[in-house]
Order: structure tokens, then C-alpha cells, then sequence
């Protein structure tokens, strides 16, 4: 839009150019060379500077943006807080098919929303997500810091509120039991009373689209079901034999023969896991790439105490693990995780993980070597380096060809005080500073119980809270925990 109101100014602008040297030429009858002006010439000069005005004008009045003519009341703004994508894609759906009704919607982050646009917002949708146990996504921390502690009253505001969570964490939907309370305390109006779905539970999302359809003058389309894929399992192999953790397997899925595969490191994959009462999803961060030409998870299989005291397997990770056989079908859809992105830059990278978390940090430094970026130090943990070190003779590989500048592997078990990843981040806390100084950018993927805590404290400890605030803020602290 921008580039043609400059094209037609332009075009005016060599238009009067034209007519001012035909209008000079005409009067003085010779080639150009500068007199005085008399009274004809300016009256001339008059009328060409107008009539250039008005060309710019009426360019400008064609190409302007519409938006231009929009008020805050007319635009619906539909914002979303997102840990692992699944807001996102929801917020995408949202507006796109509010949009498709005939709505004016603005589609944001939350990290993005300043303090004029939500001041002067009269209908929103937020659609936010619990990470861990009740704590907001990463990239809606800036808000808060940022806009929401100058924010005044918003009693022009009316809202809706979608929260996803998990039921298996205490405190489920925290983030959204906050940020709705958080906007009730403000004045603000709830359209609707708060939806909250755990692991997306489709009667939940039903009566979102209910809403939707209701805020849509003339009604919504049909949501489609989002499509699955039958992918084959064509390799599965125990990495752990003999741990004293539980198994952790490698899997490898291939798509079918008439479908090409896109995806980026850190994006997860969606698994329909099929069972007696109807199936269930579960997800997994992506192992590979897709220049591997094949989907890599890895998988430790879970176990779950029952009331009588005996222990089943995990539902999605039994099935994986277990009950799936090499090359029979298993249904999944790939969901972008914008959030786990690697950086668009050079930048050095620093990886921390424990555990099953290894995954993500793995597609990240493949990614990284088909790009040619080399500046990647890798922080891994788990219990003993006999049994437990994953996937170690590719990455030593990878290492010995300088695809990876530093590792670093921690077992826990392997000595007599027990040392985990935060740990080693505090032995080394000038080369992780000199690492900050060089623009890297933290990812860190593995459990919240323990390690993601852990290591935040450490970075608290050795960069200081400012420091780590200015890193999330610039997109330079991400983390995929589970």
C-alpha cells in the first residue's frame, strides 16, 4: 500500500516537472536560463504548485489504508499468550474467521500490545496459556512488566477469555484465572463467562466457537477439524538399557509416499493416541529435521500409580513405546511453535536440557549446522553417563567437526554430591557472561519440576534479574518445558 501512494506521488511529481519546463519554454521562446519573474510567470507557477497539489492529493485519497478510516470501537482485537503455539493457532482461527463475517480484527501478541491500543480497545479475546504450575507464558512477561503496571482503569473494555491448561498440574489454568481477575480488577466487562480447556478438550473449544459464532453478526463459517496425518513408524530402539531412570526410546516416523513435510526446529508434533473411551492427544517436541527425511521423537516411557498400588503405563508414552508396532500407522498433525524458533540471526546459541527435553535442543543444533552457524554451546543433563548420555557419539561428532563450540554433559549420579545443569551454569559464570556479551540466546527444554527452575534461579544468580528481564524482552530467553 505504502509503495504505491510513493509511486503516484512520484508520478505526479515528474508530471509537474513536464509542465513546467513546456509552460517556461512557451514564455521566454528560448532555451532556459533564469530572469526575473514577472506577474504572468508567477500566476503560471501558481496554478502548476495547485495542480500538483491536487494530484497528490487525490493519490493519496485512492491508496490510503483503509484502516485510516477505522475508529478503536470498530476493531476487535483478538491477543494471545502462547508457551508451546497452541494459543497462537487458536488466536490465527479466531480472527480469521471473525474476519471471514465481516468483522475488523486485530490479531496481536500480548507482547506486543502497548498501552494506547488496549486504553482505546472496546471488544477483545484474549487467548492465553498455563506454563508449569500456574505461571504465565514467556513472551507475555514484557506485558506485564512493560504496559500493565501503567495501565488506568478499563471499564470501556469488554472481553472474552479462552485458558488452556493442563488438569495434571495443581494449578490448573493459573495464568488465565489470574489475567482474568487481573482484568476485572480494571473495570473491564467479560463478554462471556471464562472457557478453560484442559489439553484441548473438544467440548471445551465448542463453546468458544458457540461465543465466536454469537460476536459474528451474521454467524461463522463451520470450523473444519484439523487434519491428521497417518505417518508410519519405521524404527523404534531402547537409548537407556540398564538405567536406573526409566526407558527412553527413539522413534522415528515417515510421512506418506505423496506428502512433503514442513516444519522448524522447535515445532511439536500432535499424536492421536487411540484407547477403549474415544482417542486422546498427546504432544512432543520434534527431534529432526526435514532434511532428515524422517519425524525423530524421543520418548521415556511413564509410569502411573494406581489406587490398588499397581503401575500402568503412561497412556500416550505406552503406546508409543510398547504397544505401537514398527510399521503401523500413527495419526499426527505438526503444530508450529513460534516461540522455540531458533534465532533469524548468527547469533551464539546456548542450549540447556535434561532429560527427554534433549529433543528440541537436538533439531535446534542440526538446524544450525545446515545453516552454517557454528556458535552453539550445548548444557545437557541426566543420571549416568553409561547409560543415559543420548545421542553422544553424534553430537561428539558434530563437535569434532565444529558444528558445536562447547558441550557439556552433567550426570547426576556419576559423583558424590550430585551436580545438575544450574550447577554447571554457576561454575562457569564468566563464560556464560562473556556468551551474553556476544548476543547468544538461552533455549532451555526439559522438565519443570526441578530443572527449569533451577536453571532460571542460576541465570537470576549469575546475570542478575534486569539482565534476564532484557533477554526475554529481546526474544533471547526461550524455554519449552513440560
Amino acid at each position: 500500500m505504502q509503495r504505491s501512494v510513493s509511486l503516484a506521488v512520484k508520478a505526479a511529481f515528474f508530471l509537474l516537472i513536464i509542465t513546467a519546463a513546456s509552460v517556461l519554454l512557451l514564455v521566454q521562446g528560448e532555451p532556459f536560463y533564469w530572469v526575473p519573474p514577472g506577474a504572468s510567470r508567477c500566476v503560471l507557477a501558481a496554478v502548476a504548485v495547485t495542480g500538483y497539489g491536487v494530484l497528490c492529493a487525490r493519490a493519496y485519497q485512492r491508496h490510503r489504508p483503509r484502516r485510516a478510516h477505522m475508529r478503536s470501537e470498530d476493531l476487535l482485537l483478538v491477543a494471545y499468550a502462547s508457551q508451546t503455539g497452541q494459543a497462537e493457532a487458536l488466536a490465527e482461527r479466531t480472527a480469521d474467521a471473525l474476519r471471514a463475517a465481516g468483522l475488523s480484527v486485530q490479531q496481536a501478541a500480548l507482547a506486543d500490545i502497548d498501552r494506547h491500543t488496549l486504553v482505546m480497545t472496546r471488544r477483545a479475546l484474549f487467548i492465553v496459556s498455563t506454563t508449569g504450575e500456574g505461571d504465565a507464558p514467556d513472551t507475555a512477561s514484557a506485558f506485564f512488566a512493560r504496559v500493565a503496571p501503567a495501565l488506568p482503569r478499563l471499564d470501556s473494555l469488554e472481553y472474552g477469555l479462552l485458558a488452556l491448561g493442563d488438569r495434571s498440574y495443581r494449578h490448573f489454568c493459573g495464568f488465565g484465572r489470574r489475567f482474568d481477575s487481573w482484568l476485572q480488577a480494571r473495570g473491564a466487562q467479560s463478554l462471556f463467562p471464562r472457557i478453560e480447556v484442559d489439553r484441548g478438550d473438544v467440548a471445551a473449544l465448542a463453546r468458544w466457537w458457540h461465543q465466536i459464532e454469537v460476536l459474528a453478526p451474521t454467524g461463522i463459517a463451520a470450523q473444519p477439524n484439523p487434519t491428521w496425518t497417518a505417518w508410519t513408524l519405521l524404527e523404534r530402539r531402547l537409548l537407556n538399557d540398564g538405567s536406573i531412570g526409566r526407558p527412553a526410546f527413539h522413534l522415528e516416523l515417515a510421512p506418506p509416499l505423496d506428502e512433503v513435510a514442513h516444519w522448524r526446529a522447535g515445532d511439536l508434533v500432535e499424536i492421536r493416541i487411540p484407547g477403549n473411551g474415544g482417542s486422546i492427544v498427546r504432544e512432543y517436541s520434534i527431534g529432526s529435521i526435514p532434511a532428515d527425511g524422517r519425524l525423530h521423537l524421543l520418548v521415556r516411557q511413564m509410569c502411573l500409580r494406581q489406587p490398588d498400588g499397581s503401575v500402568q503405563l503412561g497412556v500416550g508414552s505406552g503406546w508409543l513405546t510398547r504397544t505401537l508396532e514398527v510399521g503401523q500407522s500413527v495419526e499426527l498433525r505438526i503444530r508450529r511453535n513460534k516461540s522455540f524458533h531458533g534465532p533469524a540471526d548468527d547469533r551464539p546459541m546456548i542450549l540447556i536440557g535434561n532429560g527427554t527435553g534433549l529433543a528440541g535442543l537436538r533439531a535446534h543444533l542440526r538446524e544450525r549446522q545446515m545453516q552454517g552457524r557454528y556458535r552453539n554451546w550445548l548444557i545437557f543433563g541426566e543420571r549416568q553417563a553409561a547409560h543415559d548420555a543420548f545421542y553422544r557419539d553424534e553430537l561428539e561428532a558434530m563437535h569434532a567437526a565444529g558444528a558445536i563450540t562447547r558441550i557439556d554433559w552433567v550426570f547426576s549420579r556419576d559423583t558424590p554430591r550430585r551436580c545438575y545443569v544450574q550447577d554447571r551454569l554457576r561454575e562457569h559464570a564468566d563464560l556464560l557472561r562473556e556468551w551474553i556479551e556476544a548476543g547468544a540466546a538461552i533455549y532451555v527444554s526439559g522438565s519443570q519440576k526441578g530443572m527449569v527452575p533451577g536453571v532460571n534461579a542460576a541465570l537470576l544468580e549469575v546475570l542478575g534479574a534486569s539482565a534476564l528481564e532484557r533477554l526475554n524482552a529481546e526474544a533471547r530467553y526461550r524455554r519449552d518445558v513440560y
